[in-house]
């Protein structure tokens, strides 16, 4: 009998993500090991490692802030609790004392104020320190996806069907049409893995605003993606033509 896997299918497996940035790393290195394209490969694989470190990190609390939130709430509390210790409630009971009603009123209400405006600062301060870390790594990934892209560009499959004059400013086509393939399949993996890489962010938090920009990224892959596969099917129809 089969044993069950336990493994969750419904989220992104950061480990595999990486596993899979490296492997493809490896290939390209052994199908065009000078080109510059095996370069922004291992770049990706360790953008990769990191990228999991940090989505990682984006589910773990900042537990000395939260600390810090816990014994500004129990001071003020403190606080609060003396100045209400030290009001003659008889005289205020009798109404006959106005003033130290009025005087206790005041400083109550400033306290509670400030005890609220200062827990609110401290309780949102984790998750802009978090935003702010990963929309950093959310613009690196972003770069990395036009990186890729200016990788592919010059690569243009219509080069096979004529061996027209070349100026001498003509970028150097020497692969063969199966090589070319390759090397826009890799770019199209690279650039769909990348997107990945950016989904590990959104899956890691509730922000709206992070969740919205690794969708922006995705979109963009997706975007660019479809361009190199164009080529990949304009090749293609070559081949059998």
């Amino acid at each position: 009998m089969a044993r069950k896997s336990h493994r969750d299918y419904r989220t992104l497996n950061a480990d595999e993500i990486v596993r899979t940035v490296a492997k493809l790393a490896d290939r390209i290195a052994e199908r065009f090991p000078d080109s510059g394209l095996t370069g922004a490969a291992q770049q990706l694989r360790d953008t990769a490692t990191d990228t999991a470190r940090r989505a990682q990190g984006l589910s773990r609390p900042y537990l000395g802030l939260r600390a810090l939130v816990l014994v500004v709430a129990v001071g003020g509390l403190t606080v609060l609790w003396r100045i209400l210790k030290d009001v003659d409630w008889s005289g205020i009971a009798l109404r006959s004392n106005d003033l130290a009603l009025a005087e206790t009123l005041e400083s109550s209400v400033n306290l509670v104020v400030l005890m609220a405006a200062g827990l609110w600062f401290l309780l949102t301060l984790e998750e802009r320190w978090k935003r702010a870390r990963t929309q950093t790594a959310l613009n690196e990934l972003r770069a990395f996806a036009h990186v890729i892209d200016m990788h592919q560009l010059t690569k243009d499959p219509t080069v096979l069907l004529s061996d027209g004059p070349k100026t001498p400013s003509s970028p150097e086509r020497r692969m063969t049409r199966f090589e070319l393939t390759r090397y826009l399949e890799y770019c199209a993996e690279m650039m769909a893995l990348t997107g990945k890489l950016a989904a590990l962010y959104a899956g890691e938090t509730h922000d709206h605003v992070v969740i919205a920009a690794a969708s922006d990224i995705e979109t963009l892959c997706t975007d660019l993606g479809r361009k190199i596969w164009q080529k990949i099917t304009i090749l293609g129809e070559l081949a059998e033509g």
